[in-house]
């Protein structure tokens, strides 16, 4: 009788980094939640802002049309409560909104712009691109496994990076090299003057 090992087969596994294409370019797939919310566009909290007065509203209409009569003060936890729920659905929408963007399923010229600018002005002082953490890699890596693309799942649990790690999905050597280019310009610039 043959062994399992000498019976089976064995593939390469499947790669761990997939980049969905589309129509925009992604910036980054697992963006650190500061950058995610100060890359937001002021749309964003616009809509947010929108979106997390419902709650609020909709509690006061249906008080105006059908007082509950709770007595004194029996109304003001009930609006404490849908407001904190409309602050969440705002902060979970633009999440997501620049999330997406930094995915690359939705418009990003701008972002991609502010990401090259960013990671530009890092190279050129030295800082490492995303940060220092104080993780073992291994952990680092976990942490990236669980939040990579969580944006797309925010409306059901919220899971943003609060970790810095170098897996981001793109491919860092445009930053270095867009560094090279304005050294040499700022380089040429001063010798010729």
């Amino acid at each position: 009788m043959a062994s399992p090992s000498e019976t089976s087969t064995y593939s390469a596994p499947p790669s761990i980094e997939k980049v969905p294409s589309g129509e925009y370019p992604l910036i980054d797939n697992d963006p650190h939640v500061t950058r995610v919310f100060s890359y937001a566009r002021p749309m964003d909290w616009v809509y947010g802002a929108g979106l997390g007065s419902i709650s609020p509203a909709l509690m006061l209409y249906w008080e105006k049309v059908s007082p509950s009569f709770v007595g004194r003060g029996g109304f003001a936890p009930i609006m404490r409560a849908s407001g904190a729920v409309g602050v969440t659905a705002m902060v979970v929408s633009v999440y997501s909104r620049s999330c997406y963007r930094f995915y690359g399923a939705t418009e990003n010229k701008r972002e991609v712009d502010m990401d090259m600018r960013e990671m530009v002005d890092k190279v050129k002082r030295g800082e490492p691109l995303y940060g220092v953490s104080g993780m073992t890699e291994y952990m680092q890596g976990v942490s990236h496994r669980n939040s990579r693309y969580a944006a797309t799942f925010a409306q059901v649990i919220l899971w943003p990076n609060f970790t810095h790690h170098p897996y981001h999905g793109v491919d860092t050597a445009k930053y270095y090299r867009q560094a090279e280019l304005e050294l040499e310009a700022e380089r040429q610039g001063k010798g010729g003057s």
